[in-house]
């Protein structure tokens, strides 16, 4: 009878064990999080980007072109640097912004600033030629 008990009590521990183990499993296995698609109930609203107008140049230069024309990677014309600046000045500032725009040699179009305008672009080539002559 002790030994039926004995029996009984592992079992039921055993039982109550691979519960907990199923239970942590389960929660190891669960998905990270959920898909919500626009239009669904759990969608919310779209958050609309604050705009306070168009950037500065020196704020475009500031938050994109620096890392480049900083220190002058890839042949990049370095901030300020009126030997870097002078023959491509001589080029004209159309010629500056197309190249800005479109990409030239090394450098990527639009300095691959995703959140510029062409005009942001422009103001960021005007603020980088003032400062380098």
């Amino acid at each position: 009878m002790v030994a039926l008990g004995l029996g009984l009590a592992a079992s039921g521990f055993a039982f109550s064990q691979s519960s907990a183990v199923k239970g942590e499993i389960s929660e190891r296995i669960a998905p990270a999080g959920s898909v919500c698609m626009s239009g669904d109930d759990c969608a919310a609203a779209p958050v609309a980007a604050a705009s306070s107008g168009p950037r500065s140049g020196e704020e475009v230069y500031n938050s994109s072109c620096n890392t480049c024309h900083g220190v002058g990677v890839a042949g990049a014309p370095k901030y300020g640097d009126v030997a870097d600046w002078e023959p491509r000045i001589a080029k004209g500032m159309d010629t500056l912004y197309t190249h800005a725009i479109s990409g030239f040699n090394g450098m990527p179009a639009m300095g691959l600033c995703a959140t510029c305008s062409e005009d942001e672009i422009k103001a960021s080539v005007d603020y980088m030629v003032d400062n380098s002559q």
